[in-house]
Protein backbone atom coordinates (compact mmCIF):
# COMPACT_ATOMS: atom_id res chain seq x y z
CA UNK A 1 0.00 0.00 0.00
CA UNK A 2 1.14 3.57 -1.15
CA UNK A 3 0.70 6.44 1.42
CA UNK A 4 0.78 9.98 -0.70
CA UNK A 5 0.27 13.43 1.28
CA UNK A 6 -0.61 16.93 -0.05
CA UNK A 7 1.41 19.15 1.31
CA UNK A 8 -0.55 22.49 2.37
CA UNK A 9 1.42 24.47 -0.22
CA UNK A 10 -0.67 22.67 -2.79
CA UNK A 11 -4.03 23.83 -2.67
CA UNK A 12 -7.19 24.83 -4.80
CA UNK A 13 -10.12 26.10 -3.28
CA UNK A 14 -9.13 26.67 0.20
CA UNK A 15 -8.58 24.18 2.54
CA UNK A 16 -7.95 20.87 0.07
CA UNK A 17 -5.53 20.34 -2.54
CA UNK A 18 -5.62 21.37 -6.12
CA UNK A 19 -6.64 19.13 -8.20
CA UNK A 20 -4.21 18.85 -10.91
CA UNK A 21 -1.49 18.04 -8.28
CA UNK A 22 -3.41 15.25 -6.73
CA UNK A 23 -4.59 13.77 -10.19
CA UNK A 24 -0.94 13.79 -11.30
CA UNK A 25 0.45 12.40 -8.04
CA UNK A 26 -2.19 9.28 -8.98
CA UNK A 27 -1.26 9.42 -12.80
CA UNK A 28 2.68 8.31 -11.69
CA UNK A 29 1.51 5.13 -9.29
CA UNK A 30 0.28 3.97 -12.91
CA UNK A 31 2.06 2.67 -16.32
CA UNK A 32 -0.76 4.32 -18.74
CA UNK A 33 -0.16 6.52 -20.95
CA UNK A 34 -3.02 8.68 -20.60
CA UNK A 35 -4.78 8.94 -17.10
CA UNK A 36 -8.27 9.50 -16.15
CA UNK A 37 -8.25 10.65 -12.52
CA UNK A 38 -11.96 11.62 -10.95
CA UNK A 39 -12.25 13.35 -7.85
CA UNK A 40 -15.40 12.37 -5.32
CA UNK A 41 -14.34 14.61 -2.39
CA UNK A 42 -12.13 17.73 -1.83
CA UNK A 43 -9.01 16.41 -1.03
CA UNK A 44 -7.28 17.10 2.36
CA UNK A 45 -4.32 18.74 3.09
CA UNK A 46 -1.07 17.53 5.29
CA UNK A 47 -2.91 14.19 5.72
CA UNK A 48 -2.05 10.38 4.48
CA UNK A 49 -3.49 8.90 2.00
CA UNK A 50 -3.72 5.71 1.42
CA UNK A 51 -3.62 4.57 -2.15
CA UNK A 52 -5.28 1.51 -3.03
CA UNK A 53 -5.64 -0.09 -6.04
CA UNK A 54 -6.75 2.56 -8.21
CA UNK A 55 -8.16 4.80 -5.11
CA UNK A 56 -7.03 7.58 -2.82
CA UNK A 57 -8.69 7.32 1.03
CA UNK A 58 -8.81 9.62 3.45
CA UNK A 59 -9.87 7.00 6.24
CA UNK A 60 -12.60 5.47 5.12
CA UNK A 61 -13.79 8.31 2.75
CA UNK A 62 -12.85 7.99 -0.96
CA UNK A 63 -11.15 11.10 -2.57
CA UNK A 64 -9.92 9.94 -5.95
CA UNK A 65 -9.79 7.25 -8.08
CA UNK A 66 -7.55 6.60 -11.35
CA UNK A 67 -8.08 4.90 -14.19
CA UNK A 68 -6.59 4.33 -18.20
CA UNK A 69 -8.12 7.18 -20.04
CA UNK A 70 -8.54 8.30 -23.89
CA UNK A 71 -9.07 11.36 -25.80
CA UNK A 72 -12.03 12.55 -27.12
CA UNK A 73 -10.41 15.32 -29.35
CA UNK A 74 -7.23 17.11 -30.81
CA UNK A 75 -5.26 18.93 -28.03
CA UNK A 76 -5.61 22.56 -28.55
CA UNK A 77 -3.90 24.64 -30.95
CA UNK A 78 -0.47 26.46 -29.99
CA UNK A 79 -0.85 30.18 -29.15
CA UNK A 80 2.06 32.64 -29.34
CA UNK A 81 3.77 33.87 -26.61
CA UNK A 82 3.22 37.18 -26.66
CA UNK A 83 -0.16 36.51 -27.02
CA UNK A 84 -0.28 34.60 -24.07
CA UNK A 85 1.63 37.20 -22.14
CA UNK A 86 -0.88 40.00 -22.76
CA UNK A 87 -3.77 37.85 -22.24
CA UNK A 88 -2.31 37.52 -18.25
CA UNK A 89 -2.09 40.84 -18.21
CA UNK A 90 -5.55 41.87 -18.68
CA UNK A 91 -7.03 38.63 -16.58
CA UNK A 92 -4.72 39.53 -13.46
CA UNK A 93 -6.75 39.57 -10.32
CA UNK A 94 -9.97 37.64 -11.79
CA UNK A 95 -9.46 34.58 -10.19
CA UNK A 96 -12.23 32.99 -8.27
CA UNK A 97 -9.51 31.34 -5.71
CA UNK A 98 -7.32 33.38 -5.38
CA UNK A 99 -5.00 31.90 -2.81
CA UNK A 100 -4.72 28.91 -5.38
CA UNK A 101 -1.15 27.17 -6.12
CA UNK A 102 -1.54 27.43 -9.39
CA UNK A 103 -3.90 30.43 -10.54
CA UNK A 104 -4.17 32.39 -7.40
CA UNK A 105 -2.68 35.61 -7.89
CA UNK A 106 -1.97 35.92 -3.44
CA UNK A 107 0.44 33.57 -3.57
CA UNK A 108 4.15 34.56 -3.90
CA UNK A 109 4.85 30.58 -4.07
CA UNK A 110 2.52 29.48 -6.64
CA UNK A 111 2.80 29.30 -10.20
CA UNK A 112 0.68 32.23 -10.98
CA UNK A 113 -1.06 30.78 -14.71
CA UNK A 114 -4.02 33.21 -15.19
CA UNK A 115 -4.86 32.82 -18.00
CA UNK A 116 -6.35 35.01 -20.28
CA UNK A 117 -8.78 35.24 -23.42
CA UNK A 118 -7.09 35.22 -26.87
CA UNK A 119 -9.83 34.05 -28.73
CA UNK A 120 -13.90 32.62 -28.14
CA UNK A 121 -13.38 29.93 -25.45
CA UNK A 122 -10.19 29.59 -25.85
CA UNK A 123 -6.95 31.50 -22.97
CA UNK A 124 -3.26 31.18 -22.95
CA UNK A 125 -0.85 32.13 -20.14
CA UNK A 126 2.99 32.35 -20.25
CA UNK A 127 4.37 29.65 -17.54
CA UNK A 128 8.35 29.15 -16.50
CA UNK A 129 9.25 26.32 -14.17
CA UNK A 130 11.18 27.49 -11.46
CA UNK A 131 14.04 25.30 -9.71
CA UNK A 132 11.93 25.08 -6.56
CA UNK A 133 10.07 22.25 -7.68
CA UNK A 134 10.96 19.28 -8.84
CA UNK A 135 9.44 19.38 -12.52
CA UNK A 136 7.47 16.09 -12.92
CA UNK A 137 3.80 14.48 -13.37
CA UNK A 138 2.52 16.43 -10.55
CA UNK A 139 3.81 19.91 -11.73
CA UNK A 140 2.35 19.45 -15.09
CA UNK A 141 -1.04 18.16 -14.38
CA UNK A 142 -0.86 21.43 -11.43
CA UNK A 143 -0.07 23.68 -14.90
CA UNK A 144 -2.79 22.15 -16.85
CA UNK A 145 -5.76 22.54 -14.54
CA UNK A 146 -6.66 26.01 -14.02
CA UNK A 147 -6.56 27.13 -17.61
CA UNK A 148 -9.29 25.08 -18.24
CA UNK A 149 -11.57 26.19 -15.52
CA UNK A 150 -11.07 30.06 -16.85
CA UNK A 151 -12.73 28.94 -20.25
CA UNK A 152 -15.46 28.16 -18.58
CA UNK A 153 -17.93 31.11 -19.01
CA UNK A 154 -18.24 33.62 -15.70
CA UNK A 155 -15.78 31.79 -13.51
CA UNK A 156 -15.09 34.33 -11.54
CA UNK A 157 -18.59 35.09 -10.35
CA UNK A 158 -20.00 31.85 -10.41
CA UNK A 159 -17.45 29.24 -9.55
CA UNK A 160 -16.52 25.94 -10.39
CA UNK A 161 -13.97 23.54 -9.10
CA UNK A 162 -12.26 20.26 -11.30
CA UNK A 163 -14.43 17.25 -11.25
CA UNK A 164 -12.52 15.24 -13.45
CA UNK A 165 -9.32 14.88 -15.67
CA UNK A 166 -7.69 13.11 -18.58
CA UNK A 167 -3.94 13.66 -19.32
CA UNK A 168 -0.43 12.68 -20.68
CA UNK A 169 2.39 14.08 -20.40
CA UNK A 170 4.73 13.88 -23.27
CA UNK A 171 8.32 15.42 -22.30
CA UNK A 172 9.12 17.47 -18.98
CA UNK A 173 10.09 21.57 -19.46
CA UNK A 174 13.58 22.33 -18.45
CA UNK A 175 14.02 24.90 -15.59
CA UNK A 176 13.14 28.54 -16.97
CA UNK A 177 11.66 26.82 -20.27
CA UNK A 178 9.61 29.28 -21.73
CA UNK A 179 6.12 27.61 -22.11
CA UNK A 180 2.56 28.35 -22.77
CA UNK A 181 -0.31 26.81 -21.80
CA UNK A 182 -3.83 27.01 -23.29
CA UNK A 183 -7.48 26.65 -22.42
CA UNK A 184 -10.15 25.58 -24.47
CA UNK A 185 -13.65 25.37 -23.80
CA UNK A 186 -15.45 22.26 -25.72
CA UNK A 187 -18.78 22.78 -24.13
CA UNK A 188 -21.43 23.13 -21.49
CA UNK A 189 -24.15 20.45 -19.71
CA UNK A 190 -25.96 22.06 -16.84
CA UNK A 191 -23.62 22.83 -14.03
CA UNK A 192 -20.71 20.95 -15.93
CA UNK A 193 -17.93 22.75 -17.95
CA UNK A 194 -15.94 20.26 -20.72
CA UNK A 195 -12.93 21.82 -20.97
CA UNK A 196 -9.54 21.03 -22.69
CA UNK A 197 -5.75 22.09 -21.73
CA UNK A 198 -2.16 21.75 -23.47
CA UNK A 199 1.32 22.84 -22.66
CA UNK A 200 4.08 23.48 -25.34
CA UNK A 201 7.33 24.20 -24.79
CA UNK A 202 9.06 27.42 -26.55
CA UNK A 203 10.48 25.36 -29.35
CA UNK A 204 6.81 24.46 -30.15
CA UNK A 205 6.51 20.67 -28.81
CA UNK A 206 3.81 19.54 -26.91
CA UNK A 207 4.70 18.92 -23.44
CA UNK A 208 1.34 17.48 -22.47
CA UNK A 209 -2.17 18.01 -22.33
CA UNK A 210 -5.73 17.42 -20.83
CA UNK A 211 -9.53 17.08 -20.99
CA UNK A 212 -11.61 17.99 -18.47
CA UNK A 213 -14.98 18.48 -16.14
CA UNK A 214 -15.15 21.04 -14.31
CA UNK A 215 -18.62 21.31 -12.02
CA UNK A 216 -19.95 24.81 -10.35
CA UNK A 217 -20.53 24.93 -7.11
CA UNK A 218 -24.02 26.24 -7.57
Amino acid sequence: MTTLRIPSRFNGPPGSGNGGWVGGLLAEQRDDAVVQVILRSPPPLESPLRVVGGYLFDGDTLVAEAAAGEFTAAAPAPVERSVAVTATVERQGDSPFRKCFVCGDEREDGLGIQAGAVADGVVAAPWSPDDTLPIGTPLLWAAMDCPGGFTVPEIATRPAVLGSMTATVHALPAVGEQCVVVGELRGEQGRKGLTATAIYGEDGRLLGRSEQVWIRLS
